[in-house]
């Protein structure tokens, strides 16, 4: 891996136009059609469009459905990478046009199991002048949710894992100099939860690819999750019991009122350790207590456990948001038994799809044994739990990371764990990284509370001015909340 990285830092560095140059055919400058000519490695342009301001981006010109809207006109390339005979990786890289282009290149990260292209961000990225990049990961399927695509294709899943990401920042790179004659000045990765881990995956594979990187809370360690996923769930069925919107209801005001001082969010989730006995049914089941079924069911999110594989920490939810919408209803419990729950649905994938190749599989079938073997053979693949990073480091890279207190899909200890770790396996960790832990912040987004920060500048002004960022401003709900780094 070393050799590889040493071998493609010319290239991928801001100084690699002559690199670039003698890798690939220029089109004519500026001329976005021409570009279908351009000569790449193992990947082919097989569209390239100019795009006018206040056209909606759909998947396909001949799509009805409402995409989001150009701000700018941009030059729309279509590449197909396919490095090896197993795979089709779907590219897109946006142009800036007209002189809009702001001379910096951006690469967005996707979700879940990806399949689709992230057009809302990079809609949004452009929008501020970059030219940027998005990446299905290397198959198309229906939603996020979906990993039919990897049962018996490795390959795939490789490409998932890391080989798609690094697809797009190369090749991107070349067809930005074919066509503007100039490397980007600048350039970065966001992204956030499976773009999270992919920001992750960059700064620990590819450290010269990138300047900045944001990682939100990032699914680094994703066959550990659903590992824990699947024996949560196991849990949930032993336990017959379920949690619905009343007892979801009980449990967050049981938190709020004894740790949150009057505030709708908690400030300091680790400092709160609500007593659920107090919410126990005395005199039989109603909608205002909680059975033993139930609180057993609750005790079981919020527990930390043992990974059978590993011995590292699966760790439990924080209180605080329990009945918040897209918050525990969404992930864990379901819609009062009408929505199968998006952790039970991404559990059930993994294990069907990249661990037991059958697509009848029944959970309850799993043994620990399929767990510990998942998380040897695939994790190779798609984990970036990798704490070692002086390479990325040494390249002069920034990078800040994220994580949302109440965050329902993927526990914020994981992210407090990495930065530990971090610490331990990379001297000056300061000098390079931030992490920052939002109050009320759900996946990503959302919650009640200020949860919404403006990472880009801050990524923008430490790398382009030396600006470490330090105390950063969440606004939304007719307020604001300071953040500070963890130390």
């Amino acid at each position: 891996m070393l050799a590889r990285i040493l071998a493609l830092t010319a290239l991928l560095t801001c100084g690699s136009a002559a690199a670039l140059a003698a890798q690939a055919t220029a089109a004519p400058d500026g001329d976005c059609e021409h570009l279908t000519r351009l000569a790449l490695d193992h990947a082919t342009i097989t569209a390239a469009d100019s795009v006018a301001a206040g056209a909606p981006v759909t998947a396909a010109p001949e799509a009805k459905a409402t995409g989001p809207v150009a701000k700018a006109p941009f030059c729309r390339i279509h590449i197909s990478a396919k490095p090896t005979s197993d795979s089709d990786i779907g590219i897109e890289l946006w142009i800036p046009s007209g002189g809009a282009w702001n001379g910096k290149f951006e690469q967005v990260g996707n979700g879940g199991f990806a399949g689709v292209m992230p057009y809302d961000l990079m809609a949004y990225v452009l929008s501020l002048g970059y030219a940027v990049a998005g990446t299905d990961d290397g198959h198309r399927a229906p939603n996020v949710l979906e990993a039919g695509w990897a049962m018996n294709h490795p390959q795939k899943v490789i490409d998932f894992g890391w080989r798609a990401i690094d697809e797009t920042a190369r090749t991107s790179k070349r067809v930005i100099h074919a066509l503007t004659a100039k490397a980007p000045a600048r350039s970065y990765f966001v992204g956030c939860s499976d773009g999270g881990r992919e920001a992750l995956m960059m700064a620990q594979r590819f450290p010269t690819y990138f300047d900045g990187i944001v990682a939100g809370a990032p699914a680094y360690a994703m066959t550990r999750l659903f590992t824990g996923g699947a024996l949560l769930e196991k849990d949930l069925r032993a336990s017959g019991a379920r949690l619905n919107e009343p007892q979801l209801h009980l449990l967050q005001n049981l938190a709020l009122q004894s740790c949150a001082h009057g505030a709708s969010y908690l400030t300091q989730p680790l400092a709160c350790h609500p007593d659920l006995a107090t919410l126990a049914c005395r005199g039989g089941a109603t909608e205002g207590c909680l059975t033993p079924g139930q609180i057993e069911i609750a005790s079981a999110i919020y527990a930390t456990r043992a990974d059978p594989a590993t011995g590292a920490p699966i760790y439990g939810l924080q209180p605080g948001a329990e009945a918040q919408p897209g918050s525990w209803d969404a992930w864990l419990t379901g819609d009062n038994g009408k929505t199968p729950p998006y952790g039970l649905a991404f559990t059930w994938n993994y294990l069907a799809y990249m661990v037991m190749q059958n697509p009848k599989l029944v959970l309850a079938s799993v043994t620990t044994a399929d767990l510990v073997r998942g998380e040897h053979e695939v994790g190779a693949s798609i984990d970036a739990a990798n704490p070692d990073l002086s390479a990325f480091k040494a390249h002069g890279g920034k990078l800040i990371q994220y994580h949302g207190w109440n965050d329902p899909a993927i526990a914020p200890d994981y992210s407090l764990a990495y930065r530990v770790q971090v610490a331990a396996n990379t001297p000056g960790i300061d000098d390079f990284y931030r992490l920052y832990m939002v109050p009320g912040m759900l996946h990503c987004r959302g919650g009640d509370a200020p949860t919404t920060v403006d990472w880009q500048s801050a990524l923008e002004a430490w790398v382009e001015k030396g600006v470490a960022p330090a105390d950063l401003t969440a606004t939304g709900k007719d307020a604001t909340q300071t953040l500070h780094p963890v130390e």
